[in-house]
């Protein structure tokens, strides 16, 4: 939303107005509407702890014997071309694309072992997301809902003029569906804000931070309403006209007339130095918006990395998102150009939690929906790797857990499990337990069946905190 140019009164704004400006929106289900709705489900009350998790998105899924789970003594079949880096862990090694990661290996944990069943994209989107085998192995729309979902209901109590769940992806890919991140048989409150958009762009703006498209469709002079935002609402508190309007929609008209929101979107705060850091590319300028974000309040933050520079030619070779098909691109040409941006975001991103003491309150999460196939594959000469959810590596850190470790290992070609087999289940149940959630809570369905939050898993034992 831009910002006033003068804080001279602008138009009056009747009663009538005053409520369209939370209750309309029915053109698209815009920040307002989402903090209505939040408003009305439940009164303020926060019996659960101040956390927060970010959980980037890896779609396509990354190869793990290219990042964190190399295999330098496997037949060249399986290798590929990199090798493997020492950190300042003894004994965690990463690909040597990944420099950046070296530094800082006492600040993470590497899970190795975590696998599931489900191959295609959709079925693994939706195994990962909901901690549940969805009922059709295709397709990404949930048939139960995702877990940042179920952490906002959980946390539907909680107020502070921001969403308690927000995502970010490329633009056209904001659907709710396109990442499985639906609801399912949850209120319509647990859905994510999904912006999409390229944040390094210069032109990068958030919709639907704003008045809905009807009510400005019936303002005469937009631009006067939003010069005259601050000189209105002293006036509405003077007069006391806010008493009148239902708490709903006073939410939704502090969050328009506040600046907390629109703050934690601008990056323009950010110094420039912070913004390089991180890297002026859509992984490094989201990692800082999601950093923003936790700050602000938010519970859950998705940050989709797929191409790291939307709407741009990518270079010969170059894959638009972590599906490392020979068909799709090169995977050793798309490492050298993706990877390198990948290791300056998740640094900074890292980092800077442990600078500002974010480390403890905010738990982070690094992973795509599977790994790829061990064996490399070839399409008119050029290598590429597979699908397989048999065997994958997740990065993990903060909510005050030891770092610093490799959890759980795979066989000599990075094929399955050797030890510490886990599922996605277990990362989600140390996520609940950071979160303070009950994880066999139930919600009802669709059907007035009872369900848990999480059929099963159990937190892990290693990203416990030090009691």
């Amino acid at each position: 939303m831009p910002r006033p140019v003068s804080a001279c009164p602008g138009p009056v704004l009747s009663r009538r107005s005053m409520m369209q400006i939370g209750t309309l929106g029915m053109t698209g289900f815009g920040l307002s509407d989402l903090l209505r709705m939040q408003a009305q489900a439940a009164p303020d009350q926060d019996p659960l702890p101040d956390t927060a998790t970010i959980f980037i998105w890896l779609p396509g899924g990354p190869p793990h014997t290219e990042t964190y789970d190399m295999k330098p003594l496997a037949p060249s079949e399986f290798r590929g071309e990199f090798q493997p880096i020492p950190t300042n862990v003894p004994g965690l090694d990463v690909c040597e694309l990944l420099p950046l990661h070296t530094k800082i290996a006492d600040k993470f944990n590497i899970i190795r072992s975590c696998h599931h069943n489900f191959g295609d994209h959709g079925g693994g989107h939706k195994r990962f997301m909901t901690g549940r085998d969805p009922r059709l192995p295709v397709g990404f729309e949930n048939d139960s809902p995702a877990v940042g979902s179920c952490i906002a209901e959980m946390m539907k109590h909680r107020h502070r003029g921001i969403p308690n769940y927000i995502a970010g992806t490329d633009n056209g890919r904001q659907g709710i569906d396109v990442f499985s991140m639906g609801h399912s048989y949850l209120p319509a409150t647990s859905a994510p804000f999904i912006f999409g958009g390229d944040p390094s762009a210069e032109n990068f703006k958030v919709e639907n931070l704003s008045l809905s498209s009807q009510l400005e469709a019936r303002l005469d002079d937009r631009t006067a309403l939003l010069n005259g935002l601050d000189g209105l609402k002293r006036e509405i508190d003077r007069k006391g006209i806010m008493d009148s309007v239902d708490a709903s929609s006073r939410r939704a008209f502090d969050l328009l007339t506040s600046t907390r929101t629109r703050d934690a979107f601008d990056l323009t705060k950010e110094s420039r130095e912070m913004r390089q850091r991180y890297g002026m590319h859509a992984y490094g300028q989201r990692a800082l918006m999601a950093r923003r974000l936790v700050e602000a309040g938010v519970s859950f933050v998705t940050m989709v990395w797929e191409n790291p520079w939307p709407g741009k030619q990518l270079p010969e070779g170059v894959i638009y998102n972590w599906d490392s098909h020979a068909v799709n691109g090169h995977i050793f040409d798309d490492a050298k150009v993706r990877l390198p941006l990948y290791d300056q975001a998740v640094h900074a991103l890292v980092t800077d939690l442990f600078e500002r003491g974010l480390n403890k309150r905010v738990l982070l999460i690094v992973t795509g929906e599977f790994g790829r196939t061990p064996k490399l594959e070839y399409w008119n000469g050029r290598p590429g790797r597979d699908h397989w959810p048999s065997a994958m590596s997740i990065l993990m850190t903060g909510g005050g857990m030891r770092t610093g470790q490799i959890i759980g290992s795979t066989t000599s070609k990075g094929e399955r499990p050797k030890d510490r087999p886990l599922t996605p289940n277990d990362i989600w149940a140390t996520v609940y337990k950071h979160h303070g959630i009950d994880y066999n809570h139930n919600f009802i369905d669709h059907r007035g069946r009872p369900m848990p939050i999480l059929p099963y898993g159990a937190p892990i034992d290693e990203l416990l905190p030090v009691s």
